[in-house]
């Protein structure tokens, strides 16, 4: 009976799998097709300023299921427990308002600051030619959902671990792609404030939350020479979140003291 409520849980994460089944489709066909067809397919379905400011608007789009990022089993299964952890929690519709409003939301406001850049004469014009195709901007903003989703008193080690994290990931690897995530992890954490209460925190949904984690730091912090300064600021990012989190209820305590307090007569 256990393994037949698997199977129907499962079952429920429509958009988990059927994205999945999508990505795997398109990677493996794009392999078959040979380097060249795959080169042509991430210069086609990129999102750079090249193809946006030509009206190839579809790519805000298109670009997520084109992915640029090695061989697949070595990221699709952190991916899909992400998702497949957000999806469990809030549902199928919450989890691509998630995803999309990072993946698009993000890709727009690096765009516009790398517009701003080119016309400043701060950076290249080679730039807009750049390749920028994956899941990783709708990915981040999904796992800024579910640090606004953990129980309330590990949340805000939670998000300011991340943010660290986020912050770090900007600092040392200095490119847009990292500006991109850091945005799509703040877009996430904004969105997920109007999803309402998450499910129960079973042991399945943690061990999930443990893969995700893990994955996620991963992408943020993409280079071996990052994890360090990612690690630190992480910790530093939660035990700040914490002390503020300390200090702002003992503020709020004092203050109903007072307020409640029997007057001198």
């Amino acid at each position: 009976m256990s393994g037949w409520r698997r199977l129907r849980s499962l079952g429920r994460l429509r958009a988990t799998l059927l994205y999945g089944t999508i990505l795997v489709a398109v990677t493996s066909a794009l392999v078959a097709l040979g380097p060249q067809a795959q080169a042509r397919a991430v210069e086609r379905a990129s999102t750079n300023l090249h193809n946006l400011s030509h009206g190839h608007v579809g790519t805000l789009l298109g670009s997520a299921f084109v992915v640029d990022a090695g061989p697949i089993a070595l990221w699709l299964p952190g991916l899909l427990c992400l998702l497949g952890l957000g999806e469990s929690i809030w549902g199928s519709k919450q989890l691509i308002y998630a995803f999309v409003t990072g993946h698009v939301g993000a890709t727009l406001l690096v765009a516009i600051g790398l517009t701003t850049a080119v016309q400043s004469g701060w950076t290249s014009a080679d730039i807009t030619r750049a390749t920028d195709v994956g899941t990783s901007y709708g990915a981040t903003a999904v796992l800024g959902a579910l640090a606004v989703a953990v129980p309330g008193r590990w949340r805000a080690a939670v998000i300011g671990a991340w943010l660290g994290v986020g912050v770090a990931a900007v600092a040392v690897g200095r490119d847009f792609t990292d500006v991109g995530h850091g945005l799509a992890l703040l877009l996430g954490m904004a969105v997920a404030t109007r999803f309402g209460a998450p499910g129960a925190w079973t042991g399945w949904r943690l061990v999930l939350l443990g893969v995700a984690s893990w994955f996620g730091f991963l992408m943020l912090a993409g280079t071996v020479e990052a994890m360090a300064a990612a690690a630190a600021c992480g910790a530093t990012g939660a035990v700040v979140a914490c002390a503020l989190t300390a200090a702002r209820r003992a503020h709020l305590g004092a203050s109903h003291d007072r307020c409640g307090a029997t007057p001198r007569v």
